[in-house]
């Protein structure tokens, strides 16, 4: 027996979201990305004496929307405190933070919803805090430089309970988070900008054990892939530690993309005592019955509910739903497309077919696409007609509806001669010049080669240049033949 098949892994995360508020938590800083270093600071993101923070209400909006996603119970009575540690990019010398009255509490998160393996995740807390600034150890050979930019930026933190047990159940949890706070438009879920940081706490223990073992935090993960490195790397590291006769220790670790390690951070013994104590600066704030009906009632669709809709009201197959809700900005298109078509399944094989084709060629995203879903609409409506073919739409009139938007579809069928031809006459010609360039395939398929049928159709077609009804043709096409 493998000695890896012995244990089973315990996993919790903590996922820090950063609020896409418009400026910080707790003072009137913009809080945007890339900016010069240090030019969105004031005396209040750094703490001089006599200032006083505000607390921005976009920050009780947001939580309470993820709370609802999550179904999570809302607080009532939310009171701030201040964390006390010294870092050189936390220039107050604390965080205002929730320590004893997260603004969410319970909840879960799905994963991989609606197939056989979907499992409920519980959520612990979800709370409010600002964070730190951010320090820079690859600008300078000698120094660490600091940004304070990031410092005071609204940040929401998601705790789990210790429910996870692998790191593909790990991914998938991050993946659904990441997708979540995107419908919800309360963070850009941009991990490779820090906007998303996930920390993994690990430990393992014997398969049947009810006894946590130790666990490790790891920390540094800047994408969901790097989150499922470190957790694999760290099971297989406290594994190799039990059976060798050593201990695991309570550490904090440090993941390192280029070799996907983990290394000491600091040890038990160097945690950090916090000192928590209540934000004497800020008074409590009243989540009331009514403010949290008024956010329920402006929540998007969520994916969840999207799948449903697409699968059970518009016959989408499991696989077309899942590439939909993806992406939040693909489901507003699709929705919106929709709203002018009532082939459900033709829209959605655009949207997943030559759409997606055509964005990812040309490296753009849906907001980008110069195309309406209205007139993606009145492209379908072509082929339901039964004026042009599929074929026709895809390879010949949508290219050139990408290069002059603004010309309806029929205009386009009509100006480059593809409108299909339903007039028997014309189709049985294009049926004799079929017959006579293909006289081997013909007797071939006359002496019992069925099969010889596609090929034959697919001539005809080449010889109309796709304009020959396919339904007509093929009727037609077996007549003559037998």
């Amino acid at each position: 027996m493998n000695i890896y098949d012995k244990y089973e892994a315990v996993i919790g995360l903590e996922i820090h979201a950063q609020l896409a508020t418009n400026s910080k938590a707790y003072a009137s800083d913009s809080a945007s990305f890339g900016d010069l270093p240090n030019t969105n600071i004031s005396p209040i993101t750094l703490g001089h004496p006599g200032t006083l923070p505000v607390l921005n209400k976009k920050n009780i909006e947001f939580a309470v929307k993820l709370g609802l996603a999550l179904n999570s119970t809302i607080r009532k009575v939310n009171e701030f405190a201040r964390k006390n540690y010294f870092y050189a990019d936390l220039p107050k010398g604390y965080q205002i933070t929730q320590d004893k009255t997260p603004i969410c509490n319970g909840g879960y998160v799905t994963l991989f919803p609606n197939t056989e393996r979907e499992k409920k995740i519980n959520i612990t807390r979800i709370h409010l805090e600002e964070d730190a600034g951010k320090s820079m150890h690859d600008q300078d050979p000698f120094n660490t430089l600091i940004d304070l930019n990031r410092a005071g930026v609204s940040l929401v933190e998601i705790v789990s309970e210790p429910e996870i047990k692998s790191s593909d159940e790990a991914y998938e949890y991050v993946t659904q988070i990441r997708k979540l706070v995107r419908y919800l438009e309360i963070c850009d879920g941009n991990m490779e900008e820090g906007s998303l940081r996930c920390d993994a706490n690990v430990s393992v223990m014997l398969k049947g054990s009810t006894t946590f073992g130790e666990r490790t935090e790891t920390k540094n993960m800047n994408s969901i892939r790097n989150v499922k490195r470190a957790i694999d790397f760290e099971i297989k590291r406290q594994i190799d530690l039990i059976e060798a006769g050593e201990r695991v220790e309570m550490e904090t670790r440090s993941f390192n993309a280029a070799d996907g390690s983990t290394t000491l951070m600091r040890s038990k013994e160097e945690a950090h005592d916090y000192r928590y104590f209540p934000e004497p600066d800020l008074q409590p704030v009243l989540v009331e019955e009514n403010y949290i009906a008024e956010v329920k009632k402006g929540l998007p669709l969520l994916p969840n509910e999207l799948y449903k809709v697409y699968t059970n009201e518009y016959g989408l197959s499991e696989y077309d739903a899942n590439l939909i809700i993806e992406s939040k900005p693909l489901g507003l298109y699709y929705n919106e497309l929709t709203q002018h078509t009532k082939n459900y399944k033709a829209a959605s094989n655009w949207l997943n077919g030559s759409i997606k084709s055509y964005l990812n060629e040309n490296g753009i995203t849906i907001e980008d696409f110069v195309l309406k879903p209205i007139k993606i609409a009145a492209l379908i409506q072509l082929i339901d007609e039964g004026k042009v073919s599929n074929t026709v739409a895809s390879q010949h009139i949508f290219p050139i509806m990408i290069n002059q938007p603004d010309i309806e579809p029929i205009a386009i069928a009509e100006q480059n001669n593809l409108i299909q031809e339903s007039n028997d006459d014309d189709i049985i010609n294009y049926i004799d010049i079929v017959i006579e360039q293909n006289p081997t395939e013909i007797t071939r398929f006359k002496n019992g080669e069925k099969q010889l049928m596609g090929f034959l159709m697919g001539q005809l077609m080449k010889v109309s240049e796709g304009k020959a009804d396919p339904k007509k043709a093929n009727v037609l096409l077996r007549e003559k033949l037998n």
